[in-house]
């Protein structure tokens, strides 16, 4: 089950997709909370479904109870619903957002089997969503072919028995302070980040040097067919570290750090200083010149 956030009118909707079934499933008690603005949105979830079960409808008994992540970071046993399910719940909820809803729900819930049968549709919604939110095309460029490079990495990690999220995410964090000095967690911190994305907050050389670290370990991991979970730690560890000797080439040559603290955030926040003052410099040479 891979997850992702959907995006409704500024509100997040946690969902899952079910790769066996090619569904997506979504969380019934944040659609509810879109739909009827509730502070406890739990709550109402919960008489509703018990005022269904009184009625004897069997929209109820087609939920799934799947794990979402709170805002805590861990993750909960929730109710969650495919689109057919979901399409049908929300004529019980009265709200004026109810139509417009289902429109969307209809939408993303096919995307996703769109990008299945071809793939570049995924590619170019991607592409779309970046450069919405102001990142420049050279970084999408290197963003979108991290993630190619990442797919191929997780990938060569399911061949040799890596199979749970645990387990990425220590081989994750062994080949990033390999080559970042930082484990995941940490390299966040350095950024001031909280739930965001770390990739999506790198700088460019950020992310070649991961890619690199990455591209590394997949190589290495295919030449020596690590058998057990320390051998790929092991291959982890030395593809991160090709990428950490090249970052410590860089920084003795430019005599500046690689990791930098800047988040997207931040970067463009100092575009923006920077267009501010040179608007400000023509500004005066244009009074001086009068």
């Amino acid at each position: 089950m891979s997850k992702a956030i959907a995006i409704f009118k500024g509100n997040e909707i946690r969902r899952h997709w079910d790769e066996e079934k090619e569904l997506w499933y979504f969380s019934i008690v944040d659609v509810t909370r879109v739909l009827t603005g509730s502070t406890d949105a739990g709550a109402y979830w919960r008489k509703l479904k018990q005022r269904l079960k009184e009625e004897g409808s069997e929209v109820v008994t087609k939920c799934h109870k799947l794990k979402f992540m709170a805002k805590d970071g861990k993750y909960y046993l929730s109710d969650a619903a495919d689109t057919e399910v979901m399409l049908r719940l929300i004529q019980s909820v009265p709200s004026p957002n109810a139509e417009l809803f289902k429109l969307w729900l209809a939408r993303v819930g096919y995307e996703r089997i769109e990008e299945t049968e071809d793939p570049e549709k995924a590619i170019q919604r991607a592409l779309g969503t970046y450069l919405k939110k102001g990142y420049s095309k050279n970084w999408v460029d290197l963003r979108l072919k991290s993630i190619e490079i990442r797919k191929d990495l997780t990938n060569e990690w399911n061949e040799r028995g890596v199979e749970t999220n645990d387990k990425f995410a220590i081989l994750t964090d062994d080949i990033s302070f390999a080559w970042a000095g930082l484990k995941t967690k940490d390299y966040k911190k350095h950024k001031d980040l909280k739930k965001e994305n770390l990739r999506d907050n790198m700088t460019n050389l950020e992310l070649v040097l991961n890619m690199l670290a990455e591209t590394a370990t997949t190589e290495i991991s295919k030449k020596h067919e690590p058998k057990t979970f320390p051998e790929n730690r092991q291959v982890a560890r030395e593809g991160g570290s090709i990428a950490g000797n090249a970052r410590k080439q860089i920084e003795s040559k430019t005599g500046k750090p690689v990791i930098s603290k800047l988040s997207f955030k931040r970067m463009q926040e100092q575009k923006q200083l920077k267009s501010g003052k040179k608007k400000t410099l023509r500004q005066r040479k244009f009074e001086v010149k009068k």
